[in-house]
């Protein structure tokens, strides 16, 4: 049981000085410029503004369109027909 509970307050420890460092940075978190980032026809990291690498081996991976890619169509095509019906 004492493991348990050393293990416990490890890991809050962990968790309360990530807490502060964000606070002190002001700065959100954010996610990693890889995944659908890469994989997207986007020419640049949607979160970091870096160049996405156009030979990327994980655009082989994906068969058709990217499952955000298709979303963000699919709401903007949604938000068109609504526009165009009123």
């Amino acid at each position: 049981m004492a493991t348990y509970l050393i293990v416990f307050a490890v890991f809050m420890v962990v968790v309360v000085g990530m807490s502060i460092g964000v606070m002190f940075k002001r700065k959100p978190i954010a996610g990693s410029c890889g995944g659908l980032n890469a994989i997207s026809d986007a020419d640049h990291c949607l979160i970091c503004g870096a160049a996405v690498d156009k030979d990327s081996p994980l655009k082989d991976r994906l068969h058709g369109e990217c499952p955000r890619k298709k979303a963000a169509r699919e709401k903007a095509e949604r938000e068109a027909a609504m526009q165009a019906a009123e």
